[in-house]
C-alpha cells in the first residue's frame, strides 16, 4: 500500500508515533489509508449539509475495512460572488484547490481518496487532483437543493432573484414580492436546483464513471443521499484493494460519454471549461472541436431550468443520470466505472419513469444538444454559447456593438435602461488573464431577460457565463481582449453577426480596418497587481484551452 511509505520500517517510529498520537488504534495501523476531502463550509448551500454525510462515509470506511483521515477544501459560493469583484477568484480557486488535495494526498501516502463536493469550481477541482494523483478515488457531490414555491410556481435560484433584480427596475414586481421570493427561492441545502454548473459537473462527474449511479440527481435532504455516502466509503475500500486507478475511469472513451450527457442535459458552458481541465491532468488530448461534434450528433433530452420548466428533482424521479444512459446506450463507449460496473451495464439496467422528463431521442427537445462552439473573426480560437437556451428568433442575429471593458460598467448601462433592441452588448477584458479570473456574467444576462430584452439584445465576453444564464449569451471568447484577442478592437457602432446554426461570430468591418485596429491595439493596465490573482494572471491559459494555468 502507499501508506507503508509513512508506517512500516524502524525509521518510521516517530511518524507511527504521531499517527498513534491522532487517536488512531494500533489494530488499524495496517488498514488501507483513505484521505477524505471535504468542502464542508457554512456559507455554501450546497455544502451545509456535509457533516452529516461525512459520518456515513466514515461508517462505510470502517465497515469495508479501511481507516479514514478527513480533511478540509476550501469552497466559494458562486451565487454569493457573483457580481462584483469576489466572482474574481472563483474560477482560481479551481486551481488552488486541486494544488492542495495533491499536497496533502502525496504528503502523507494515503491510499484512496473519497471527495466529498458540490459547487461550481469545487467539483471540477477535484476531479483534476483525482486525475493527477491517479490513485483509487470516489466522488460524492452532495445533491441538488429543492425547489421553492410562491404563488402557486416553484421558484428557483436564478429567474426567481437573479431575474427578478431586473424585472423590479422595469416594474413588473413590487418590493414585497422581491423580499418574498429573497426567502423562498432557496428553501434547502443543495447545490441551486437548476442544470446550472454546480448539478451540471455532478452529473458529469457520474457519467465519467466517478461517482455511483444515481449520485448526481439525488437532492441533498434525502435520506438516501446518506446511504450514497456510506456506499462511497465502503466502495473506496474495495477500490484500493482492487487498485482501480483514476485513470483507469477517466480514459478518452470515459470524457466522450460525459460530454454526451452533457450535451444531452443542456448543461452549463462552464462544463467546456472543466472537462478540458480535467482531461489535461489526465493526459487526454480534447479538443474544443470534439464539444461540438459531439453536440451535433446527441438530442436535446433533458430540459431543466434555465432553458425549461422542469428541476433537478424531477430528473431524480424520473431516474437520475442512469436513466440519461439508459437513452444514450447506443452512443456509449464502454468504459469502467468506481461502481465495478462498465457504464453500458449500468446503462442498459436503468429505468426511465418519465418520459417527458427524459425523453425519448426522436422526440427530443433540440435536435442538437445543449452547447455550441462559434467561431469567426471575432473568435479565432473559439467560443462558447448554451444554444438550447436561445430562443428561435434570436438564433441568427445582427446587431449594434456596445463596448465595456468591465462587468461593473456594463451592469451600469443595463440597469439604467441604457441597453436597447439591437444591440450587442460586449463585456471585455474579463478573461482568465483580464480579470483576471474570468468572471461569470449571471448578473447582467439575468438584468437583460428581467427586463424583457433576452429576445432583442446578445452579450458576448471573454468572461464566463453561469449556468443559470439563458439567452444569446456567447462567452469564452478566445483569444481574450487582454492577450490582443479582436474582441479588444470592437468598438461602439460596429455591426456583430450571431450566426449559432452555422456557427459563426463576426465583427462585420471591412478586413482592411480589421488589420489596422489589430496593430494600433495597446494592452491595457492589469486590473490586479498583486496577491493570488496578480499571480494568477501571469500563468493561466485562454479559455479554449481551459483556463489551466501552465
Amino acid at each position: 500500500m502507499r501508506s507503508d511509505l509513512i508506517k512500516k520500517g524502524l525509521e518510521r517510529t516517530p511518524h507511527r508515533a504521531l499517527l498513534y498520537a491522532t487517536g488512531l488504534p494500533k489494530s488499524q495501523i495496517d488498514k488501507p489509508f483513505i484521505g477524505v476531502a471535504t468542502s464542508f463550509t457554512d456559507i455554501i448551500p450546497g455544502h451545509i449539509s456535509m457533516n452529516d454525510l461525512s459520518r456515513f462515509i466514515e461508517k462505510g470506511i470502517h465497515s469495508a475495512g479501511g481507516y479514514p483521515f478527513f480533511f478540509g477544501i476550501p469552497g466559494i459560493c458562486d451565487g454569493i460572488a457573483m457580481g462584483h469583484r469576489g466572482m474574481k477568484y472563483s474560477l482560481p480557486s479551481r486551481e488552488l484547490i486541486a494544488d492542495i488535495i495533491e499536497c496533502i494526498v502525496e504528503a502523507h501516502q494515503f491510499d484512496g481518496l473519497v471527495l466529498l463536493t458540490n459547487c461550481d469550481k469545487i467539483t471540477p477541482a477535484m476531479l483534476m487532483a483525482a486525475a493527477r494523483l491517479d490513485i483509487p478515488a470516489v466522488v460524492l457531490t452532495a445533491g441538488p437543493m429543492l425547489s421553492g414555491y410562491y404563488k402557486g410556481k416553484r421558484r428557483n435560484l436564478t429567474s426567481d432573484t437573479f431575474e427578478a433584480v431586473g424585472k423590479f427596475k422595469k416594474g413588473l414586481i413590487t418590493k414585497r414580492e422581491m423580499e418574498d421570493l429573497e426567502m423562498c427561492a432557496c428553501p434547502s441545502a443543495g447545490s441551486c436546483q437548476g442544470m446550472y454548473t454546480a448539478n451540471t459537473m455532478a452529473c458529469v462527474t457520474e457519467a465519467l464513471g466517478m461517482s455511483l449511479p444515481g449520485v448526481a440527481a439525488t437532492p441533498a435532504v434525502m435520506s438516501e443521499k446518506r446511504r450514497q455516502a456510506f456506499e462511497t466509503g465502503y466502495r473506496i475500500v474495495e477500490i484500493v484493494k482492487n487498485q482501480i486507478t483514476s485513470r483507469k475511469i477517466l480514459t478518452k472513451e470515459a470524457f466522450y460519454n460525459a460530454i454526451a450527457v452533457d450535451m444531452a442535459l443542456g448543461g452549463s458552458t462552464n462544463t467546456v471549461l472543466h472537462i478540458k481541465a480535467i482531461a489535461k491532468e489526465a493526459n487526454i488530448d480534447l479538443p474544443l472541436e470534439v464539444f461540438d461534434e459531439i453536440s451535433k450528433a446527441t438530442p436535446h433530452i433533458v430540459n431543466i431550468v434555465p432553458s425549461g420548466e422542469h428541476y433537478m428533482e424531477d430528473l431524480y424521479r424520473a431516474g437520475g443520470i442512469p436513466a440519461v444512459l439508459n437513452r444514450l446506450k447506443d452512443k456509449l463507449f464502454s468504459n469502467l466505472t468506481v461502481s465495478g460496473y462498465d457504464i453500458r451495464e449500468i446503462a442498459k439496467k436503468a429505468k426511465i419513469y418519465d418520459e417527458d422528463v427524459i425523453r425519448p431521442l426522436n422526440k427530443a427537445y433540440n435536435k442538437e444538444g445543449g452547447i455550441a462552439i462559434l467561431r469567426g473573426n471575432l473568435a479565432p480560437h473559439g467560443a462558447v454559447v448554451k444554444q438550447t437556451a436561445v430562443s428561435e428568433k434570436m438564433l441568427v442575429f445582427e446587431g449594434i456593438a456596445r463596448c465595456f471593458n468591465s462587468e461593473e460598467e456594463a451592469m451600469n448601462a443595463i440597469i439604467n435602461g441604457k441597453i436597447k433592441e439591437g444591440d450587442v452588448v460586449i463585456i471585455r477584458y474579463e478573461g482568465p488573464a483580464g480579470g483576471p479570473g474570468m468572471r461569470e456574467m449571471l448578473s447582467p444576462t439575468s438584468a437583460i431577460t428581467g427586463m424583457g430584452l433576452n429576445e432583442s439584445v446578445a452579450l458576448i465576453t471573454d468572461g464566463r457565463f453561469s449556468g443559470g444564464t439563458r439567452g444569446p449569451c456567447i462567452g469564452h471568447v478566445s483569444p481574450e481582449a487582454a492577450k490582443g484577442g479582436p474582441l479588444a478592437i470592437v468598438m461602439d457602432g460596429d455591426r456583430i453577426l450571431i450566426d449559432i446554426p452555422a456557427r459563426k461570430l463576426e465583427l462585420l468591418i471591412p478586413q482592411s480596418e480589421f488589420n489596422k485596429r489589430m496593430k494600433q491595439w495597446k494592452p491595457i493596465e492589469p486590473k490586479i497587481k498583486s496577491g493570488y490573482l496578480s499571480r494568477y494572471s501571469k500563468f493561466v491559459s485562454s479559455a479554449d484551452k481551459g483556463a489551466i494555468m501552465e
